[in-house]
């Protein structure tokens, strides 16, 4: 292998996602990562020297993914400029419809990370800042908040946690849960979760 440092690391961290996400926190050693990239001996724990430093270096590859893809698909979760000024008129299923289509994506690139994610979060309980990075890096509360400040929902904070408790809900759910066999990348797959995502919505929107 020919990699930059900067390059090999990436190529390290990203096989640490996997292995997390197929064999569980357990599998995670410097010697198994290693051998699924076929480097020598003892390479993973030169570029990482101690696993409490892989972690690390794991919590910030998945934060800084899920806010670059958070920002490219801000159009599909915003509500139109339009209908902000007519909020009576807000196409509440239609908005469901986007944040449906960019979770399906989510659930699609990004299974392992998710995994991944949700076996730290659990492990990392008595972390607290490694902790809160995961918590707070799949769903923005900040634009939660403004979505349903613009619909009008009496207290948008709490309505926004409650949203934000869903769609972390629904998402396991699809990775690990009951609906682990719908898979993603289908027109079903997004109906299912616009569905919830519109009652969700409509319940704020009318309270």
């Amino acid at each position: 292998m020919t990699a930059s440092t900067p390059d090999r690391r990436t190529l390290i961290v990203d096989s640490a996602i996997d292995l997390i996400a197929t064999q569980g926190l357990r599998a995670l050693t410097h010697r198994a990562l290693d051998t699924a990239l076929e480097l020598p001996a003892g390479s993973a724990s030169y570029y990482f020297r101690t696993k409490r430093a892989l972690i690390e270096a794991i919590v910030d590859r998945i934060t800084t993914r899920s806010r670059t893809d958070f920002a490219a698909g801000q159009a599909d979760l915003a509500v139109p400029e339009g209908e902000v000024k007519a909020r009576t008129q807000i196409d509440l299923d239609r908005i469901a419809h986007g944040i449906a289509g960019w979770l399906d994506r989510l659930l699609a690139q990004r299974r392992n990370h998710l995994i991944a994610r949700h076996a730290l979060i659990v492990d990392l309980l008595g972390d607290a800042e490694l902790h809160a990075k995961l918590v707070g890096c799949l769903f923005s509360h900040q634009h939660a908040t403004t979505l349903f400040e613009t619909l009008g929902a009496p207290d948008p904070a709490t309505a926004a946690a409650d949203f934000v408790a869903v769609l972390e809900g629904m998402v396991f759910d699809r990775f690990a849960g009951a609906r682990i066999t719908l898979a993603p990348g289908s027109a079903a797959s997004v109906r299912q979760l616009a569905r919830i995502l519109a009652i969700q919505l409509r319940t704020a929107a009318q309270s």
